[in-house]
């Protein structure tokens, strides 16, 4: 096994916006207040916080700002993903520059590529820093999707160390953990935390610790202590609000679950669009049933 960025649940924090840019003084409640309710990374410009629609310059001081404002409290992981390899290199050796304690990159998207094409855009960015990387295999987003023996080949790179796994294939990940048992794993999807927590994962990249940052850190500390039962019972009792986070394309729900909590979050970039009121009360009432709005 490489050395392990983090383990427990890490947030895909969402950025809070004006109509004219990033929320500052929001932006560093929401990071205060993460690390307050025992969130153990914080993951900026990631899928969650609308990275796809930041411009350059935006995308650069967002991790800038994370990177001084936890200032080495906890790790920082800086989404710098993209479907172009050069930039998402120069975006990586930016984020280290800046402090980042990790990356998170994200597979090619629309453009898309071979497996060859994988394994040539991840090691190409690899041997740009001197950081770790974890992979993001997203297949449902990206339309690409992370082959079992694409990962072995891109293990044995140094710099690359773990994966963030949001397949939904519990089979595709034991055969992930048989074959490259070296990569770490971490789920990226809320409602198979424990699952993979129990096929050797060592967290969660979490949309739910954006509103539930204490029980979502606690639903993985439970699990490494060997309190089974209790993981499984946090697990199995946020299923609803879970559900009501994603009943809508991410970030649409989280961040209009921090606004009824009381978050300055912001708007939503276009092309998202505001929940429609179904969704809007499924939402509503999960958050309601777990105190986390009145």
């Amino acid at each position: 096994m490489k050395k392990e960025i983090f383990t427990g649940a890490g947030v895909a924090l969402i950025t809070p916006f004006t109509e004219d840019g990033i929320n500052y003084p929001e932006f560093a409640r929401l990071i205060e207040d993460q690390i307050a309710g025992g969130t153990d990374a914080i993951v900026v410009a990631g899928t969650s916080g609308e990275a796809a629609t930041m411009p350059d310059a935006e995308h650069r001081a967002a991790i800038k700002f994370a990177c001084e404002k936890v200032h080495g409290r906890i790790p920082v992981i800086a989404g710098t993903g993209s479907n172009d390899t050069a930039y998402a290199i120069d975006l990586s050796k930016y984020a280290e520059s800046v402090g980042a304690t990790a990356l998170l990159v994200v597979t090619p998207y629309y453009n898309k590529c071979t497996q060859a094409g994988l394994i040539a855009h991840y090691k190409a960015i690899a041997d740009s820093v001197n950081i770790p990387i974890i992979l993001y295999d997203v297949p449902s987003r990206t339309g690409v999707a992370i082959a079992t023996e694409t990962y072995a080949e891109l293990a044995k790179h140094p710099n690359i160390v773990a994966v963030k796994e949001a397949n939904g294939d519990l089979s595709k990940i034991l055969r992930l953990r048989a074959a490259v048992p070296e990569l770490t794993v971490y789920s990226g999807n809320d409602d198979q935390i424990v699952p993979i927590l129990a096929l050797g994962g060592k967290g969660v990249i979490s949309v739910l610790s954006n509103v539930a940052p204490k029980d979502t850190h606690d639903m993985c500390q439970f699990y490494f202590d060997g309190k089974v039962e209790e993981a499984a019972k946090l697990q199995i009792a946020y299923s609803d609000l879970i559900d009501a986070l994603f009943c809508e394309v991410n970030p649409i729900p989280v961040k209009t679950a921090m606004r009824l909590k009381g978050y300055a979050a912001g708007p939503l970039r276009m092309p998202l669009s505001e929940m429609s009121e179904e969704h809007l009360e499924q939402l509503k009432t999960a958050l309601k049933k777990h105190g986390l709005i009145e």
